[in-house]
């Protein structure tokens, strides 16, 4: 077993890994920003090093303090949790070449599944179904026509290098490709530092369906009850759900069987997430993440396993705890909580966190590094608190999560409490029938009672 790990993040993820590594009896070291000074993830950790200022670029994503760290205190791994530098092929080569076990696939392996367009080959090439497109990057609006001429309008332009909705630009005939790819393109080459892009078939009325993945050193792998991520805002997840709900059989099958056949076939080891489009009856692969996902909680919990645990057992080179196809018992969401307004187009907010007492009770799960008087800054992600809740069946799941949710105080700031408390009570959603333009033409308001309600933009609920 590892004897200590540097957790090379901060929040609540942080706190996940450190919990995960003293119940393994591994000594955890934090990093912090000046920022950060106050965080729990400092205080509960066994040893904390600042790293840099506030500013991500001189702190969480500076890799000779993170590596310098790491050597300063003896630590033998470094778990990059998700975010920042956890999908860095860079990143993980350097661990490597330091002798610092990176708790992840191996470098190689995540330049491949980073770049979406040799990701696409790979998934190609162990059999997994993947959506008609280009071949390669388009190196020009006229190859994005070439392309739309051989498989059809609307096409979806889409970043190579990187997700979250950046990059990317839906054309529905050939005279919109022009401004479209040259916005992509640009869009791009700032978020990721490479204006590469591809094109493929845009489908509609789509679901956003993912399969965790698990695999050691052996070669032995695991593959977990499908998640479904299909309520989104601008191409961010709200809400997700394990079981998908509606899926038919042979959809949640064949998606875990494709999902394991790409780990096998590219060697894969640690965590990781395969993504799907599930349209018309048909699944498509999307993309691979070589690391823990913020859902992940909803897997743990209807597969009992600790996915942090096999993390760290897989990379102190022991096998994993469960193999093949694991099954699902019972069902289980989980609530993003975001310092964001969502009636104001989920302007980000910040400021002292005034009140905070989460849900509890059987079957509710919070993770979270918030506390009475947290102070929450403008430079990190909006992610507040993740409430899980799992029951028997969806519908008990869905009581249990309008309870927790209705239970859950926090004040000071704007966030999307009310919004999930809304999406629980909508017909589309209780139904399964959800998409991910779910939130589309919604806006969050009020009944006549207050409580909170989606509606048709520019139209109160009935």
């Amino acid at each position: 077993m590892l004897n200590k790990v540097l957790v090379a993040n901060r929040g609540e993820i942080a706190l996940r890994v450190i919990r995960a590594c003293r119940e393994l009896g591994i000594r955890s070291v934090a990093v912090y920003s000046t920022a950060d000074a106050d965080s729990l993830h400092r205080l509960l950790a066994d040893e904390a090093i600042c790293i840099g200022p506030a500013h991500p670029s001189g702190s969480y994503l500076n890799i000779p303090a993170i590596i310098s760290a790491a050597e300063l205190r003896g630590a033998d791994a470094i778990h990059p949790g998700y975010g920042f530098l956890a999908e860095n092929a860079r990143f993980a080569e350097i661990c490597e070449a330091c002798n610092i076990k990176f708790v992840g696939p191996r470098s190689e392996t995540i330049a491949l599944m980073g770049d979406k367009v040799s990701a696409r080959r790979a998934a190609a090439a162990a059999g997994v179904p993947v959506t008609p497109g280009s071949d390669g990057p388009c190196r020009s609006a006229a190859e994005v026509k070439r392309v739309g001429a051989e498989v059809g309008y609307p096409l979806l332009i889409k970043a190579s290098a990187g997700g979250g909705g950046k990059g990317m630009r839906v054309v529905h005939s050939e005279g919109e490709v022009d401004a479209a790819y040259a916005s992509a393109s640009r869009e791009a080459g700032a978020a990721f530092g490479d204006g590469s892009v591809y094109a493929e078939r845009y489908l509609e009325k789509l679901r956003h369906v993912e399969v965790q993945v698990l695999a050691d050193e052996r070669g032995v792998t695991a593959a977990f009850p499908e998640r479904d991520c299909s309520v989104q805002r601008r191409y961010q997840k709200l809400l997700e759900e394990s079981p998908a709900p509606g899926l038919p059989e042979g959809a949640r099958e064949g998606m875990k069987k494709a999902a394991a056949s790409l780990v096998e076939t590219l060697g894969y080891w640690g965590a990781g997430t395969v993504e799907f489009v599930y349209s018309g009856g048909e699944f498509y692969f999307i993309e691979m993440n070589t690391r823990l996902q913020v859902e992940h909680p909803v897997t743990e919990a209807v597969a009992s396993v600790d996915l942090v645990a096999e993390q760290l057992r897989v990379a102190s080179g022991e096998g994993l705890s469960v193999k093949g196809e694991v099954p699902a018992r019972g069902h289980a969401i989980e609530f993003r909580i975001n310092a964001e307004d969502p009636r104001r187009g989920f302007l980000p907010q910040t400021g002292p966190v005034e009140f905070y007492n989460p849900p509890g009770g059987p079957g509710v799960r919070v993770d979270s590094h918030l506390y009475a008087g947290y102070k929450v800054s403008p430079y990190y992600d909006s992610l507040l608190a993740k409430l899980i809740v799992h029951a028997e069946m969806r519908e008990a799941a869905l009581r249990r999560g309008a309870r927790a949710l209705d239970e859950f105080a926090l004040t000071g700031l704007d966030t999307t409490l009310p919004l999930h408390l809304a999406i629980l009570e909508d017909e589309d959603f209780r139904r399964g029938g959800v998409f991910t333009d779910f939130l589309e033409g919604r806006e969050l308001t009020g009944d006549g009672a207050g409580l909170p309600r989606l509606a048709a933009v520019g139209r109160s609920p009935a």
